[in-house]
Order: C-alpha cells, then sequence, then structure tokens
C-alpha cells in the first residue's frame, strides 16, 4: 500500500525490492509490445537507427506447365549387329574356328567399303555347353565361343549388301539392326522451337480460362532429344533400298525425334 507523506511536498514509496521492480517492469513491456504490435505491419524504433519494418511475403501464383515438340528425319546412317558362333570339344579348338571365321568376315567387311573406325567389337565369350539328363549330372558336350561386332554403314544403299557379304564370309547370328542420324542438332533444333511454341501456346489458353493475366516465365526444363540409334527405330513410312544385285531389301523407314520441356510461369494479379 501507497500512503502519501506530507514532505517537502512530495510522495515517498515504501521500499519495494529489486526482484520485485524488475517482474513489474517486464509485465509493463509486454502489456506495451502486445498493445503496440499489429498483425500483418510491425515497426519498431532501434536505438540510433531507422525505422525497422516488417512486411508478410505472399508467393506469386504460377502455372507449372509441358509441352513437347517432334519432327520426323530420314535416317543416313545404319548400325548392324551380328556375331560369329562356334562349338567344339575344347576351348582352344572353339575359339580357333571362331577366330579363322572372324578374319574372312573382316576382310569381307573391308571389301564392301567399310571402313576400320567403323567397326568395333561389342562382344567375345566362352561357355561350357552341357547335356542334361533328368536324374543324371549334367555331361560337358563342349564349349562355344561368340564373337561379337557393331559395324556403322553410312551408305544406306549398302545396308542388304553388306549383310549378305557378312553371312556369306561365316557370320551366322545377326542379332538387330538399326538407322540414326550422323548430325541430329538441326533436327533437335527444329523440335526445341516446336516444343516452346506449344508451351507458350499452353499457357496462354490457361491464362485467358483464369482470367488472369500471363507474367514471364520463371523456369524452363529440358528433356528428351535424339538418343541415337535403337535396336527398334519408330517407323513412319518405308523407304525399301535393294542392293544392285538384289540382295536383302532393308527399309530404313523415318526417325522421331522428340523434346519435351516443362516451364514455370507466373500469374500477374
Amino acid at each position: 500500500m501507497i500512503r502519501p507523506v506530507a514532505a517537502s511536498g512530495a510522495a515517498v514509496l515504501p521500499a519495494v525490492s529489486n526482484r520485485a521492480l524488475m517482474i513489474g517492469g517486464a509485465l509493463m513491456a509486454a502489456v506495451a509490445l502486445t498493445v503496440a504490435a499489429p498483425s500483418a505491419h510491425a515497426q519498431s524504433q532501434p536505438q540510433g537507427g531507422a525505422p525497422l519494418t516488417i512486411q508478410a511475403v505472399t508467393e506469386r501464383p504460377s502455372l507449372n506447365l509441358s509441352a513437347y515438340g517432334e519432327v520426323k528425319a530420314t535416317p543416313d546412317m545404319a548400325t548392324i549387329n551380328f556375331a560369329v558362333v562356334t562349338e567344339a570339344t575344347t576351348a582352344a579348338e572353339a575359339m580357333s574356328q571362331n577366330a579363322t571365321r572372324m578374319n574372312q568376315v573382316m576382310a569381307a567387311l573391308r571389301r564392301a567399303g567399310i571402313a576400320e573406325r567403323d567397326i568395333q567389337t561389342s562382344g567375345l565369350n566362352l561357355s561350357a555347353q552341357y547335356d542334361y539328363v533328368q536324374n543324371e549330372p549334367p555331361k560337358l558336350r563342349g564349349y562355344q565361343a561368340s564373337n561379337q561386332v557393331t559395324v556403322v554403314i553410312n551408305d544406306l544403299t549398302k545396308v542388304g549388301a553388306t549383310a549378305d557379304a557378312v553371312v556369306s564370309a561365316g557370320v551366322n547370328q545377326i542379332n538387330g539392326i538399326s538407322f540414326g542420324l550422323k548430325d541430329p542438332s538441326a533436327a533437335e533444333n527444329q523440335a526445341r522451337q516446336i516444343a516452346v511454341r506449344n508451351l507458350q501456346a499452353k499457357a496462354a489458353l490457361y491464362s485467358q480460362a483464369l482470367n488472369t493475366p500471363l507474367g514471364g516465365i520463371r523456369s524452363l526444363t529440358e528433356g528428351g532429344g535424339y538418343g541415337g540409334p535403337q535396336p527398334a527405330p519408330m517407323y513412319a513410312r518405308a523407304m525399301a533400298m535393294d542392293s544392285a544385285g538384289g540382295g536383302t531389301p532393308v527399309a530404313a523407314g523415318e526417325l522421331t525425334i522428340r523434346i519435351d520441356i516443362t516451364g514455370v510461369y507466373d500469374l500477374n494479379r
């Protein structure tokens, strides 16, 4: 309780401990902060500085869209994968027979005009061969050697003739043929332009449907593209090419080059 005392015209307070003063001051400061601070905007005056302003930031709405562009291109190269497979009672004999026949195949490729840089060994295997009879242990029959070669043919008119030549020289397994482009950059760039136009058109459509002005593009990500010769290319039309001697016919068809893109657009308020 405060008791006034008539001494020099001033009121005298009773003695209060330092702890009580500290608690009271803290409570008063908390009340002052609660009253002064608005919910969305607050200003304080640091000692010796300008007022500090804190504002709530709301993320701008955006559109996350994807589109793609496709072009068709006529291939200008082919890749053939083939193998010479031999079997013998011993591993050494199987490898020896295989080497003899593969040398004949290499000679046939050179006669067909295939450059050394376009011939690559893609697999060399030797494995034991067993006969299996029920209720009996496996019985070794012999050994099998396999030498696989991948050949790039830059003249598509020679594809059929080359396949015939290597088979005549000793190839007894053809694993597949694929077609590709020596330089896919022009087709890829054309697909990119189509993809961007499709993305812009889609963004404009969404903006109109939402009745919200379209802002600038925030990010753009690309995927897809030309992946090189594939074992089973996508054909759109057949182009039959026979060798001069009426050899194996080969259809090169068309390749599909596709570019996928994803873009993020801002929407203006």
